[in-house]
């Protein structure tokens, strides 16, 4: 089985076990996808939808945000952590989107990675996300971890990981499969103790196989 196949029956496994796999960062638009995938820096997903709906119904849209100062929403965000530099990149990334993309968070990478605190992972998620674009690759933590363990790429660079996905995943699952990484990741493959004996796609991974012949 070559990694397209192997891939696609990974796929077929997580939707049986996550059919629900989706964002985590609860979000309407992709204005709160924005500013929400931007507070889950070095903070859990579930604190972020705790402090988002009393940020979102003060600053609604990219316009009411584009005028705000950074120490207006400081103290919605202040729990997630390092909110001076989330509270900037988040006001800063409203006014480019209001000044030179009419107030709409543009639908494509080039634009994307022009705003402040976008790396190519935020902008996958809301290329996939809210705009369904195919071949979206979300390398967060968990996509490392697992495709590495799994042996469907050698390496730990993010941006190498997005382009080597890109090839062996249906462009139209992407978003899809990368969502059940973090669910997989979360549930199954821990980072620090892995439970094999309960993982479905155990005999597609590479890491999972070497595990069943220790138990053996």
């Amino acid at each position: 089985m070559d990694k397209k196949e192997t891939v696609r029956e990974i796929i077929r496994l997580l939707d049986k076990q996550y059919p629900m796999a989706d964002c985590t960062l609860d979000h309407q638009q992709a204005y709160e996808l924005l500013v929400g995938v931007r507070l889950a820096a070095q903070c859990t997903d579930k604190r972020v939808n705790m402090v988002t709906p009393a940020l979102f119904a003060a600053y609604p849209d990219a316009a009411a945000m584009a005028k705000a100062e950074p120490e207006d929403i400081e103290p919605y965000i202040r729990s997630t952590g390092f909110f001076h530099g989330k509270a900037r990149d988040i006001v800063g990334a409203a006014r480019i989107v209001v000044e030179k993309f009419g107030g709409v968070v543009p639908d494509n990478m080039d634009d994307l990675l022009t705003l402040p605190g976008v790396g190519r992972k935020s902008a996958n998620l809301i290329l996939g996300d809210v705009y369904n674009v195919p071949g979206a690759v979300v390398v967060d933590t968990h996509c490392i971890r697992l495709t590495n363990r799994i042996g469907l790429v050698d390496t730990k660079d993010p941006k190498k990981i997005e382009f080597a996905l890109r090839e062996i995943l249906p462009p139209e699952r992407s978003n899809d499969f990368c969502h059940m990484m973090v669910y997989h990741g979360r549930a199954v493959c821990d980072a620090r103790r892995p439970a094999c004996e309960r993982c479905v796609i155990r005999h597609l991974c590479g890491y999972g196989e070497q595990s069943a012949v220790k138990d053996a």
